[in-house]
């Protein structure tokens, strides 16, 4: 029988050793996680509370603002608190549990944003149709399959990771539990069951891809049909942010699911990984409010009814 040291708890990397750039990066990504959070939560209340944004567009954003919360809170609030306490331990429990939050909010971010290129996707191409087709009942079960869809997929592969014991090193080379760096000490009985699922959800993604890719082709091509610029105008405006977000988001998550393994990931590397979990809910907020008229009329709306 083989020497083999059974794995108890994990050790999470940071960016430095050196102590003062610890406690800079835990007040800089603070600064950081304090304005997502607030920006995402501003558009969620402002759809909540304003009754002119209760249309399928903007359900379907409120949910993915409160994704984007959940999401980047998971990692991003473990590292301050790792960089400030100077403490980088993490449990097996601590671990797979985060594993399943990430993998469930991004899942369901995915879906989410499919759903909304379909709202787009009718709203233009079948607009006399709209409402009978997004109806509140359709809009609900969107996004009741989202949440519940990407909770599945992160269940599954948190069950598959963690099916059986890690042995060897206990070193996680990144700052939160993610299934790149978990792999690299899995045990290699359990890698066939483990790629299987990752395989299976990179599939789907690919296929929220391909479908959401086709839907703007469709958009764009009946967008160029519209006779005055006007009406082209109001129609790309509300399908760029959409199409922004999603490349965004698409193009950071492959950077981390895609990007070769490596026994000991560079700074890089890990800066890809904060692309994934942070840019996007910083973005969401800026892209969809700087740009979009409705959501600075509900903020004045807002304002006006608390001053007064």
């Amino acid at each position: 029988m083989a020497n083999v040291t059974l794995v108890s708890g994990f050790l999470l990397v940071g960016f430095s050793d050196v102590l003062e750039l610890q406690i800079l990066y835990g007040v800089l990504f603070l600064v950081i996680y304090l304005e997502a959070v607030m920006s995402n939560i501003l558009i969620v209340t402002l759809i909540t509370l304003d009754l002119q944004l209760r249309t399928p567009m903007y359900f379907f954003l409120k949910n993915l603002s409160s994704l984007d919360v959940f999401l980047v809170s998971v990692p991003i609030s473990k590292f301050i608190v790792n960089c400030l306490t100077q403490n980088y331990s993490i449990s097996i429990l601590g671990c797979a549990f985060q594993l399943l939050l990430m993998t469930s909010f991004s899942a369901g971010e995915i879906f989410i944003l499919t759903a909304m290129s379909y709202d787009r996707y009718i709203a233009i191409c079948y607009h006399l149709h709209y409402e009978v087709i997004m109806n509140g009942r359709a809009c609900l079960l969107m996004a009741s399959a989202s949440w519940a869809i990407g909770g599945l997929f992160g269940v599954v592969d948190t069950a598959c990771i963690f099916s059986s014991p890690f042995c060897g090193f206990s070193v996680i080379p990144q700052f939160f539990c993610d299934v790149p760096s978990l792999l690299r000490i899995s045990s290699s009985e359990t890698l066939v069951v483990i790629y299987a699922s990752i395989g299976f959800g990179m599939f789907v993604a690919i296929s929220c891809f391909i479908y959401i890719v086709i839907s703007y082709i469709y958009i764009f091509s009946t967008v160029l049909k519209i006779p005055t610029t006007t009406g082209q105008s109001k129609a790309f405006s509300t399908c760029l942010p959409h199409l922004t977000v999603f490349t965004v988001f698409m193009v950071t998550a492959s950077f981390v699911y895609l990007k070769p393994s490596s026994n000991s990931p560079s700074v890089i590397e890990k800066l890809l990984s904060v692309l994934y979990t942070v840019i996007p809910p910083i973005l969401n907020p800026l892209i969809y409010s700087l740009r979009n008229k409705d959501m600075k009329q509900a903020l004045m709306r807002l304002l006006s009814k608390t001053c007064n």
